[in-house]
């Protein structure tokens, strides 16, 4: 697609026998919110790791914002405005969550890690801490432990920390996992309040969550991209049925 944010062209890996990405085809637009889903084992995550730089592909190509990013190391991907969550929580439990929001803008802005004392005082670096804090509705909980919180904030916090570098895209790995209903459908709300503002990449076994967010998905099974399109393509597309058979997600989904 020629106006694509993201483009992603016959990427493929292996591990020894294991195909893993098998000569995927993908774009992202800007402002839309993209949905990646497949089965367990189905190679989402070794997308995401692969389009972040954690992975290499063996072959094919990666473009964003229209230069080609394939073998552009991870650091240099965010710099550029390549965001990404993780599918399990990676925070400073003994610092507050101002100071978990802190690290993370100072790593976007290359600035080497100060005494507590310092940053916190620093309004180059509270001032955007606060603003993603604000954004994912942690404000009035800035100084608090981050122990403190209960697992869903601290994916709201890991999204802050994602927001802090003010990237271009969001790739969200499985931001629902573990929550329970209130926390997931919080988590919904405040992905459909960043979406048009923001481009989104989302990898998400929860099929509710994805068909009430998604402008477009993605189906990955065994590595390969079995369809692609808008929410009520891939509803009624036999193939993805077929792959999800017997899985309680998909049956929910469709039976709203």
């Amino acid at each position: 697609m020629a106006d694509a944010l993201l483009q992603v062209a016959g990427l493929s890996k292996r591990f020894g026998g294991i195909v893993a990405s098998d000569a995927i085809d993908l774009d992202v637009v800007p402002g839309e919110l993209h949905a990646v889903i497949g089965p367990n084992g189905a190679g989402k995550t070794t997308l995401i790791a692969q389009l972040t730089g954690q992975l290499h592909a063996d072959s094919g190509t990666i473009r964003f914002a229209e230069s080609d990013i394939t073998k552009m190391p991870m650091y240099e991907r965010s710099l550029i405005g390549l965001a990404r969550s993780f599918q399990i929580t990676s925070l400073f439990l003994d610092l507050t969550v101002l100071e978990n929001v802190l690290l993370a803008v100072q790593a976007h802005a290359g600035h080497s890690f100060r005494f507590w004392s310092d940053a916190r005082s620093d309004a180059a670096l509270r001032e955007p801490a606060m603003a993603a804090l604000a954004r994912v509705g942690l404000a009035d909980r800035a100084l608090q432990r981050a122990s403190a919180l209960s697992h869903g904030e601290h994916r709201q916090i890991e999204l802050a920390m994602a927001l802090a570098g003010k990237p271009r895209m969001l790739l969200l790995d499985e931001p629902m996992a573990g929550m329970g209903p209130d926390e997931s459908a919080r988590m919904v709300a405040m992905l459909r309040e960043l979406k048009g503002g923001l481009t989104i990449l989302l990898v998400e076994h929860d099929m509710e969550a994805v068909f009430a967010l998604a402008d477009r998905i993605t189906v990955l099974v065994y590595g390969r991209v079995i369809a692609s399109g808008r929410p009520e393509e891939i509803r009624a597309n036999a193939e993805v049925r077929r792959a999800y058979l017997g899985e309680g997600d998909w049956e929910r989904a469709h039976a709203r």
